[in-house]
């Protein structure tokens, strides 16, 4: 078997196992013209530079007439079926400018942390990965493509559960020490970074966490190098900064609070099917991912981050779909194992459009719609008596005298912001746009541990 078909059944043994794995995109191969300083290789006739002092293994898959060749100290010319390499006049090629070498590319230039530089095996249509989920996690299948030759730096600690390199799979540390260590491993790997295997993979349904939080500040930096180290200005006000993003953005976040029977895959093969495949939502990106909670909410460690990006931030997509996905979890959160949600979306766009800037209103619309509709079939089954609960909330007792009703969440924001959180498994539904509006629904039917019919 093949090379290429060695990496096709690898991959597709992770399919059948639904393994993550991530794949080492660039390489140093001869023939890749990106590798090269006038992006294109060596013509016939040719002079072919490469840095002295760089450790470098480089693939050569096909024939070539040079005039002279300088090699690095140290390094290697791996030579594929049929590759060679013969002598040719200088200058005897018409393309070949005279006096100006083809100059090999630095090698050192990929760093592990970079998102450009990987593959994930979950990507789909519709669907894209934050800016640290785009690096191996520690529960990821790190995959080198067998067909090619390359070269990777390393910084700070990484541990992933496997490394496919060379046609060799490691997932018992010693093994992986021994081959960094070996003048093969020392060709491909570099820098004063650490690499582990050994994790296991993730064997929870509802997903588990990247574990990249340390490396974030190395993946940005790798991220935004290209750009001077700045992010692009976000076309929006009041832009949003997803957990694992290393930019702002333009959009909404809808955190879910899940319980044991949520199923992460499950809920992206929902967002795929019942609502990005809708014409409505047509150029909205959605990344679905497990992140740790915030420190002052203790119901969880964990939750669902949502993440629904605007690639035109004046369509409003993301406040429609993030409206509709409340909508879903009123319905079937029980069902899809989630007890409770929350919403945050970005501002109005930048130089006009109001189309996201009226997304808080109409959020809070559609919210007092519920509750209009809600409380007649509320009352009725109250003074049937068919329905009681009760609120387990930490709140002060009403002071004596202190009028007894129901507060209006769409005008009684103030009174919201001093409420608790209510806990799991009450099903709350929080809309705040844009950081602004604070007001918040609760579904009377779910609120309650002591609810029943």
């Amino acid at each position: 078997m093949g090379a290429r078909g060695g990496l096709l059944l690898w991959l597709q043994l992770c399919a059948l196992t639904h393994a993550a794995y991530k794949v080492w995109v660039p390489n140093t191969d001869f023939d890749a013209a990106a590798n090269w300083s006038q992006n294109r290789t060596p013509c016939a006739g040719g002079a072919v530079l490469f840095p002295a002092d760089k450790l470098v293994s480089v693939l050569v898959r096909h024939g070539h007439a040079i005039s002279d060749m300088l090699l690095p100290l140290d390094g290697e010319l791996v030579l594929a079926w049929g590759a060679g390499f013969g002598a040719s006049d200088a200058g005897s090629h018409p393309d070949c400018s005279a006096g100006a070498p083809a100059l090999f590319r630095d090698p050192d230039r990929f760093s592990w942390h970079d998102p450009h530089l990987w593959r994930s095996g979950d990507e789909a249509r519709g669907l894209f990965l934050v800016d640290a989920d785009r690096v191996p996690c520690r529960h990821d299948d790190v995959v080198f493509p067998p067909n090619a030759s390359f070269r990777v730096g390393l910084a700070g600690a990484v541990r992933v559960r496997s490394v496919s390199a060379l046609g060799q799979t490691f997932t018992r540390a010693e093994d992986l020490t021994a081959f960094l260590a070996s003048r093969a491993g020392r060709l491909r790997f570099h820098g004063p970074g650490a690499l582990r295997v050994g994790a296991e993979a993730c064997a929870d349904p509802s997903g588990c966490v990247c574990g990249s939080a340390e490396a974030q500040p190395w993946i940005c930096a790798a991220l935004l190098q290209p750009l001077g180290g700045r992010c692009p200005p976000a076309a929006c006000h009041d832009a949003l900064r997803p957990e694992g993003q290393c930019c702002d953005l333009c959009g909404a976040i809808v955190s879910l609070t899940h319980g044991p029977a949520f199923e992460l895959e499950r809920y992206r093969e929902r967002l795929l099917g019942s609502f990005l495949a809708s014409p409505q939502y047509q150029g909205l990106q959605v990344a679905v991912s497990k992140v740790p909670r915030s420190p002052r909410l203790r119901e969880a460690d964990t939750e669902i981050q949502v993440v629904l990006a605007e690639t035109r931030p004046e369509t409003g997509g993301a406040a429609r779909l993030a409206r509709a996905l409340l909508a879903d979890v009123a319905e079937h959160g029980e069902a899809l194992g989630v007890l409770a949600a929350s919403v945050r979306e970005s501002g109005a766009p930048v130089g006009g459009g109001s189309a996201a800037g009226q997304a808080g209103g109409a959020v809070a619309a559609a919210l007092l719609l519920a509750l209009v509709a809600l409380l007649p079939a509320v009352l009725l089954l109250r003074r049937a008596g068919r329905l009681r609960w009760s609120w387990r909330e930490q709140a002060a007792p009403a002071p004596a005298g202190a009028p007894l009703g129901f507060h209006n969440p769409v005008f009684d924001a103030a009174t919201s912001e001093e409420r608790p959180p209510v806990r799991p498994p009450s099903l709350f539904l929080k809309a705040d746009s844009g950081g602004t509006s604070h007001s918040y629904f609760i579904n009377p039917l779910f609120a309650g541990a002591e609810a029943e019919a």
